[in-house]
């Protein structure tokens, strides 16, 4: 049974394999940390597993390993802000791709929905092989492909972040002050309209109470 994310807040850091998510996940983690902002980091389970286990997953782990992903996001954020390497989204993403198995969506979807921000990131990195978890370039259309529609079925809004290096960083803040702005507007089409003409005043910043204040306020306005 998928655990309610009742507090903390969680950013939610989805993509197919090789584009830069447990990167990004560092980077927003410590640029917080270094802020003053308390927030854990939460990697990515499965990994873990594999580098213990010397393999992959058989159908029948996915999931247990799903489970525990959501479980360690559940449990960090009970404690506060949470940034979250990958979620069990992604865990129900290759079961439905590799063994044709999508039970375990719904309990993913439940918990993707709960968390204040879904970042995406975008194909634009160039393709790095990393050992058992990587399938080959030729997966991660589809998979990105997949992780959309799953998000699209449940209604779980997200933000793509394209760009390499310190510009990704810079895309993941814009996402997280948009999410800000639009939090609490009962007018879709108004929220849409300013994301659309919003820019982000802010790149060069270097003060640690503008990017403390605008977490903090991310996390008061947390679901």
């Amino acid at each position: 049974m998928t655990p309610a994310l009742t507090a903390g807040c969680v950013i939610a850091i989805l993509g197919a394999e090789s584009t830069g998510k447990t990167d990004l996940a560092r980077a927003l983690a410590e640029r917080l940390a270094q802020r003053g902002v308390a927030v854990t980091l939460v990697g990515e389970y499965l990994r873990e597993w594999c580098e213990r286990e010397g393999r992959t997953p058989r159908p029948d782990e996915q999931a247990a390993i799903a489970a525990e992903q959501t479980r360690r996001i559940a449990d960090a954020a009970s404690r506060g802000a949470v940034i979250a390497d990958t979620t069990a989204l992604m865990t129900a993403v290759y079961s439905d791709m590799l063994f044709d198995d999508r039970t375990l969506y719904a309990d993913a979807l439940r918990a993707q929905g709960g968390y204040v921000l879904t970042l995406l990131t975008a194909l634009d990195l160039p393709w790095i092989a990393d050992g058992l978890q990587r399938d080959g370039p030729h997966v991660r259309e589809p998979v990105d492909a997949l992780v959309r529609a799953a998000l699209a079925r449940a209604g779980v809004s997200y933000a793509v972040v394209h760009g390499q290096g310190a510009q990704r960083l810079a895309n993941a803040w814009q996402a997280i002050d948009r999410r800000v702005q639009a939090k609490d507007s009962p007018d879709l089409a108004r929220a849409a309209q300013a994301q659309a003409a919003w820019r982000w005043s802010c790149e060069k910043c270097s003060d640690p109470a503008c990017e403390h204040k605008l977490f903090s306020d991310l996390v008061a306005q947390r679901r």
